[in-house]
């Protein structure tokens, strides 16, 4: 059995038809403990699969990793059972000599649920001293219509949420070379977009100027932070932004998108970098 999808037998109710029981394909969520040189990090309820590129993608976001010659290595390890299958639940990434650890923070400790990111004051007080990368300055240029399109053709390529419909995306696109770069799919929106970060940190792609991050769900603070981070200059959402999403934007120079479906999407900051608006096209202030 995949550890990505698992089967469970459920009940199906239509109004007006009988009841059908069957077998459905179902997202997995499993702990993830991420490990540095041995010492506890935090706990993330994630999909398995790309776990690497997840934990690079949290200590980018964390500002402890800038280039890809920072890690040493990154590894699976055996720990402490954490539901009883610790063996790939558990990820220990080894620092470059000179590389400061992670600081020891009471919320690391906790378990992080599928639905938020690491966040909190210290997180917010913290980003603008932390991110090595300047994306105010980045000259990227956006077509209404190409960004528009962009979560469809993210969906194109969502293999498993075409089976379970039980997951988040975020995929991170070229804009000068029209190119989907990669995709990531999880159970939770922050996780997807550590594993993004992680696979541009290993393949020393960071800062990710002239580059879109693309999401499946709203835009709050944590994804606005983790793009700032990987030096991504603009970020679109199918949903809504948060006002803390928008406030850290407009201070860091970040384009955010919300909204973007079908013909129309709201812009909450950096309009600046839109191309002519088709008139077609709600850009907000």
């Amino acid at each position: 059995m995949s550890r990505i999808t698992a089967r469970r037998r459920v009940a199906r109710y239509t109004l007006g038809e009988r009841t059908s029981r069957r077998e459905d394909e179902l997202t997995v969520e499993e702990p993830l403990e991420v490990r540095v040189a041995g010492d506890p990090l935090a706990v993330t309820m994630r999909t398995p699969g790309h776990d690497v590129e997840l934990a690079l993608g949290l200590l980018v976001s964390e500002g402890v990793l800038r280039r890809r010659d920072d890690v040493l290595g990154a590894r699976h390890c055996a720990g402490d059972p954490i539901d009883g299958s610790a063996e790939y639940n558990v990820v220990d990434v080894t620092l470059a000599a000179g590389v400061a650890p992670p600081a020891t923070t009471a919320h690391h400790a906790l378990t992080m649920t599928s639905a938020c990111g690491i966040c909190g004051k210290d997180s917010i007080d913290a980003v603008r001293s932390r991110s090595a990368y300047d994306v105010a300055d980045d000259p990227v240029r956006l077509d209404p219509a190409w960004l528009a399109a962009l979560p469809d053709r993210m969906r194109e390529a969502q293999a498993l949420f075409a089976r379970t419909g039980g997951l988040h995306a975020a995929a991170l696109v070229d804009v000068e070379r029209d190119e989907i770069l990669v995709v990531r799919e999880d159970i939770g929106r922050h996780n997807a977009v550590d594993k993004v970060v992680g696979w541009a940190l290993r393949e020393d792609r960071l800062p990710l100027r002239g580059t879109v991050l693309v999401v499946s769900g709203r835009a709050g603070f944590e994804l606005a932070q983790k793009a700032s981070m990987a030096g991504i200059p603009a970020l679109a959402a199918v949903s809504a932004a948060s006002s803390l999403a928008v406030d850290l934007a407009n201070e860091v120079g970040l384009t955010l998108a919300g909204f973007v479906r079908g013909a129309s999407f709201v812009v909450y900051a950096g309009d600046e970098r839109m191309s002519p608006a088709d008139a077609k096209l709600e850009v907000g202030a």
